[in-house]
């Protein structure tokens, strides 16, 4: 244990009163008549990254907000159980298959890929913190857990690992040990071990700006990985800006631009438009292939009316 980790655990248990300013670096969108305001490898990123940012909300089992409809691409299927040691240390995951887009009640469909998906922190206890960021135990615990999983099926269908927080540093270091696996991160942990560099070109990043663990970036470098930095929610706070949801609500709206599975899974979960997006509180997501017929401007903050 380091002086330094320790110094950061201590801060991340003390951060709750923290609030930001709003970031209004994306108040004038520099693509304005494309869809939503959203530039175009934003949303081809997302398109590609919006099941595995559902996949690890529901790596956090028990929490109320949850996907509670996973769409055509996603099927949740049974985990091995995890040793009362693994769970006692605050270890947590989850296993998905992921289907081909359009392939939604073809009885002969199968999975193109298998996700494991490694829950985050816990901010119930100090045990996360402990044996994830201060220890190296969870590292050890999700390698292991990785290579169980993957001895499990015997076909060659890839896998992918993904992981919010802590979860993302333990995807991090899968992807180091394996370079042939894919790794997606949302607002990942600075914090891993490995050589940053292996594997970096398939690992992406969606972060959202101003959330919690990029005050901690100075202390550990990030793993190299293709990097999204987005603005969802310039007037949240840092710990409201870290959450998985909000995050995943996002780029689920954005994919669902380009992706029909992903506007199957914003209706079917009410998911709300960012609200740094244009267009009125409320506003219905359009769908694919909607047309951006006026300019599109990217609000930073909401607008005060006298009734306020």
């Amino acid at each position: 244990m380091t002086l330094r980790r320790a110094g950061i655990a201590l801060l991340l248990l003390t951060l709750g009163g923290c609030v930001t300013y709003p970031d209004i670096s994306q108040s004038r969108s520099p693509c304005r008549s494309e869809p939503g305001g959203w530039c175009a490898f934003v949303r081809e990123a997302a398109v590609e990254a919006w099941p595995y940012a559902v996949a690890s909300t529901n790596a956090y089992v028990g929490d109320d907000d949850l996907f509670i409809d996973l769409g055509p691409t996603l099927n949740r299927i049974e985990r091995s159980d995890i040793p009362m040691d693994y769970e006692g240390k605050g270890f947590g995951y989850e296993v998905f298959e992921q289907f081909a887009p359009g392939t939604w009640g073809d009885p002969d469909r199968v999975p193109v890929a298998r996700i494991l998906a490694f829950r985050g922190t816990d901010f119930d206890g100090f045990t996360d913190i402990f044996y994830g960021t201060l220890r190296s135990d969870q590292i050890e615990i999700a390698v292991r857990t990785f290579e169980n999983e993957r001895e499990r099926f015997s076909d060659d269908v890839p896998w992918i690992v993904t992981g919010h927080s802590l979860g993302g540093a333990l995807a991090t270091e899968v992807s180091i040990k394996y370079p042939e696996v894919r790794a997606f991160m949302f607002n990942t942990s600075p914090f891993y071990e490995g050589d940053g560099m292996t594997n970096d070109v398939r690992r992406t990043v969606f972060n959202e700006r101003g959330e919690l663990l990029r005050r901690f970036a100075r202390f550990d470098s990030a793993p190299a990985a293709e990097l999204f930095t987005l603005n969802c929610a310039p007037q949240k706070g840092t710990i409201t800006k870290h959450k998985i949801r909000p995050l995943a609500d996002c780029i689920t709206w954005i994919a669902a631009y380009g992706d029909k599975e992903a506007y199957a899974v914003v209706k079917a979960n009410n998911v709300s438009k960012p609200m740094v997006e244009c267009g009125e509180e409320g506003k219905p997501h359009p769908g694919t292939g909607y047309r951006q017929l006026e300019p599109c401007v990217h609000v930073a903050r909401r607008e005060v009316s006298d009734t306020d």
